[in-house]
C-alpha cells in the first residue's frame, strides 16, 4: 500500500496562499539586489572583511581587524563588512576613522546580528545569498579573521567562484596564522591527497599577520593593473 506519510505532512504546501506569498517573495529578493547594486556600484576599490560576531571588543582580533581596517581605508579602499558586532564592527570602526567609507551589508538573524554605528553606507537584507553577492561583486579583495560558520561559509563561496572561474581571481588572506593552521593542514593533507582540490587552488589562499603587509600584499597584487575589472572579468560579474 503506497505509504501517505509524507503526503500528509506536505498537505499543505500547495496551497494558493503559500504560493501566493512565495510568488511575491520574489519581488523582495529582486529589490535587495537593485539596492545593493545601486548603492555599492561606486564604492571600489574595495575590500571585504569578514570574521565572528562573537569577538568582545577588548580582543586582540578586535584590535587587530580594526588597526588593518583603518590602514586599508587609509590606502584609499573602501571597507565592506557584515555591519554586525565583533570583527564586523572592528572592520567598521576602523574604515569609520580612516579617509574611506565603511560600508555594512547587515542581515537581521535571531540572536547575534545588530547594525554597529560606524557605517557610512548601510544595506540590510534578509537573504544570505543576495547579501553574499555584494560581498563579492564589488571586492578587489577578501580579507578573513578568525570566526566561525559564517566566516567559514565566506571564505568558502569566494574560493568556490575563483576555482571554478565564476568570479573574477582576488586576493584571498587569511589573518593569525596560529587560528587558521589546522584548517589548512586539513586541506593539504586530507583534500589535496584525496584529489578534491588541485594544488592551484591551494595556492588561492595568502595568510599574512600583519596589518601592513595586508595592505601591500592588496596592491602587489594589482601592480601593473588597475582594480577596475577587465572586460573579461565584468563578464564574470555579471554572471554571479
Amino acid at each position: 500500500m503506497k505509504d501517505k506519510s509524507l503526503e500528509h505532512r506536505f498537505a499543505g504546501r500547495g496551497n494558493s496562499g503559500a504560493l501566493t506569498r512565495e510568488s511575491w517573495k520574489i519581488f523582495q529578493i529582486i529589490a535587495e539586489f537593485v539596492e545593493g547594486f545601486e548603492r555599492l556600484s561606486k564604492i571600489a576599490p574595495s575590500v571585504s572583511i569578514f570574521g565572528s560576531a562573537r569577538t568582545p571588543n577588548d580582543h586582540p582580533y578586535y584590535k587587530l581587524t580594526e588597526k588593518i581596517s583603518r590602514e586599508l581605508s587609509d590606502a584609499g579602499f573602501t571597507v565592506v563588512s557584515g555591519g554586525g558586532p565583533g570583527i564586523m564592527e572592528a572592520a567598521n570602526k576602523g574604515a569609520f576613522a580612516g579617509k574611506s567609507p565603511s560600508v555594512g551589508l547587515n542581515i537581521s538573524l535571531p540572536h547575534e546580528q545588530s547594525g554597529n554605528p560606524y557605517q557610512d553606507i548601510t544595506l540590510k537584507f534578509r537573504h544570505f545569498f543576495s547579501r553574499k553577492v555584494m560581498f563579492v561583486k564589488y571586492a578587489s579583495a577578501y580579507v578573513v579573521l578568525p570566526g566561525g560558520f559564517g566566516t567559514l561559509d565566506e571564505l568558502a563561496e569566494i574560493l568556490t567562484l575563483v576555482q571554478t572561474g565564476k568570479s573574477r581571481k582576488i586576493p584571498i588572506i587569511l589573518v593569525q596564522s596560529s587560528f587558521w593552521q589546522g584548517l589548512l593542514a586539513w586541506i593539504e593533507d586530507t583534500m589535496l591527497k584525496e584529489g578534491t582540490i588541485s594544488a592551484e587552488d591551494i595556492d588561492l589562499i595568502q595568510v599574512i599577520d600583519d596589518p601592513s603587509e595586508v595592505v601591500t600584499a592588496i596592491f602587489d597584487y594589482y601592480e601593473g593593473r588597475t582594480f577596475e575589472p577587465s572586460t573579461e572579468e565584468q563578464e564574470k560579474l555579471l554572471e554571479l
